[in-house]
């Protein structure tokens, strides 16, 4: 049974009829409980659900990055659910129902920080990924202190491996040390940077794919 509290005008806490009330981070708010479909797997669900079941399983293993990367999206709403909704509407491809990620285009951070410049991974050396990139410290609203986050992202064992507050921006590289059950497996590469304070971030950068030694 559904409670109304300070009256018809306060808030609905549970169920009256077939509608539901509830408080969300402070937000009060009242949906209608769907009636039931005689079909519910027709095709345009079934597609619906196939696009979020790849989103979710790609930013599940990458979430403790997207915590800071969409930090400023988070308005009540959380980190990842901006992410999940970004990435749902710009980085889904492929055909159905075969659906997937398009790396290039699946932001794991977004922001107003001046990104990176020029940068490359190597994957030559066993149990680690090597990034580089090109000090662009006086560009834009770039500082010298603006720390690496780097990812390396393993979809076959949807995981990765990330830092968060790497090397300075003028440092110009990071090593990332990886599993040696990574070896032989194909890995996902993406960078960005974040300031020293943790308040802004870049746009991430998808460095392309590579066959970790």
């Amino acid at each position: 049974m559904g409670k109304i509290g300070q009256g018809i005008l306060g808030g609905l806490s549970g169920k009256v009829g077939n509608i539901i009330g509830g408080s969300w981070k402070g937000i009060d708010y009242i949906r209608i409980k769907p009636t039931s479909v005689a079909n519910p797997r027709t095709v345009g669900q079934v597609n619906q659900r196939n696009k979020f079941r790849v989103t979710l399983e790609y930013l599940q293993a990458n979430k403790d990055f997207i915590k800071i990367g969409y930090k400023a999206f988070a308005t009540k709403k959380t980190e990842f659910n901006a992410a999940m909704s970004y990435v749902l509407n710009n980085a889904v491809g492929g055909t159905a129902p075969d659906f997937i990620i398009d790396y290039s285009l699946a932001l794991l951070s977004r922001g107003g920080l001046s990104g990176v410049l020029n940068g490359i991974k190597d994957l030559s050396t066993a149990g680690q990924v090597s990034f580089a990139w090109d000090d662009n410290s006086t560009d834009g609203n770039a500082n010298a202190t603006d720390k690496a986050m780097v990812l390396v992202y393993n979809p076959s064992k949807k995981e990765s491996i990330s830092i968060l507050a790497g090397a300075d921006r003028t440092v110009g590289s990071q090593v990332v040390t990886i599993p040696n059950t990574y070896a032989g497996e194909t890995v996902e590469l993406f960078m960005a940077f974040v300031s020293a304070d943790g308040k802004i971030v870049s746009n991430s950068v998808y460095l392309g794919s590579g066959t970790a030694a």
